[in-house]
């Protein structure tokens, strides 16, 4: 880790935080799973608390992060069917100069879920940036229509094979590669095996000029060998917390999966993730992606504390962390 500073940018305008030159800023934009917290039509117990104005119940937006090596150009990793609004609460997302302005350079997917696309939408306003994902994802994307509303004369799209690290804006160097998960729900019906192809379901791997590393894994069916030595003694890693424990929507009521069956190994099972991170020697890790139906979101639960013993943090909306 290292210290963060203020300066002035190249049109003199201070910002009150802004890392050193080849340091890498990583932005929680949204730290929910799909449907957000409280979701629109979910009325549990932590759901009535966040409308209610509980500050142990923080509202969250769907899962995204922004990232940035030099704090001009920023990356935005998933863009999630909050991504107006967390652009409108992110002042470093909004326009800086001129009347049609961004400093999102980029946007690189994890996967073709809903939650990860339908924000590509709200940059749809003959806006220029970089599209990144996998083949199978951009597939999924030329094949649905609407997206053709990223108009070609400004979007760039470009597909990125698994496992060869590539440049993005600002000096930040990303790699996608394999972890195990599931076709998009929308695309279920036409694939007869679920867990999908290496393509479907990504980790991201973001680093700075510094070397320091920050991984991006907001879903994953479980640890295989390959993925935990990849992770082993990593600066940050970001990691799927959707549900406490597998079959918590059933026993809830709200639900008839459990979360293998949606792709999504638990956190706190005999296999969860706090049991197979727990001799990974990661620096710092923190869940996100978190289903309303987990009692983790809530600060003063039996589970929050469960976590933080195991030396886990739950990410929030606006978690700011310099590498």
């Amino acid at each position: 880790m290292s210290s963060v500073s203020a300066r002035r940018g190249v049109h003199g305008v201070c910002r009150a935080l802004t890392v050193e030159d080849g340091l890498l800023r990583i932005v929680v934009l949204g730290a929910a799973a799909g449907g957000g917290f409280p979701q629109w039509n979910a009325n549990n117990e932590a759901c009535r608390r966040a409308r209610g104005g509980d500050p142990a119940a923080r509202p969250r937006t769907q899962c995204s992060i922004a990232v940035s090596g030099d704090d001009e150009s920023w990356i935005v990793v998933n863009a999630s069917p909050d991504l107006r609004q967390q652009i409108e609460a992110r002042p470093m997302l909004q326009p800086r100069r001129g009347l049609r302005d961004t400093p999102i350079a980029a946007v690189v997917l994890t996967g073709g879920e809903v939650d990860a696309v339908a924000g590509l939408l709200h940059l749809r306003e003959s806006q220029g940036f970089m599209l990144f994902a996998t083949g199978r994802v951009q597939e999924a994307l030329r094949a649905n229509p609407i997206f053709n509303a990223l108009s070609p004369a400004f979007v760039r799209r470009q597909s990125v094979g698994l496992g060869r690290p590539f440049d993005l804006p600002g000096g930040v160097v990303a790699e996608l590669f394999s972890v195990p998960g599931k076709v998009a729900l929308y695309l279920e019906r036409e694939n007869a095996d679920l867990s999908g192809q290496a393509e479907d379901t990504v980790g991201l791997r973001l680093s700075g000029r510094t070397g320091s590393a920050c991984y991006f894994i907001p879903g994953c069916a479980h640890l295989p060998a390959d993925v935990a030595q990849r992770l082993r003694g990593a600066d940050l890693v970001f990691f799927d917390g959707t549900l406490w424990t597998d079959d918590e929507m059933i026993r809830e009521g709200s639900g008839s999966k459990t979360g293998g069956r949606m792709g999504h190994m638990s956190v706190a099972d005999p296999h969860g993730a706090i049991e197979a991170f727990r001799d990974l020697d990661v620096r710092r890790k923190v869940f996100i992606h978190i289903n309303n139906s987990n009692p983790m979101l809530l600060d003063d639960s039996p589970e929050r504390a469960v976590a933080a013993q195991a030396g886990w943090e739950v990410a929030h909306d606006g978690m700011e962390i310099v590498l």
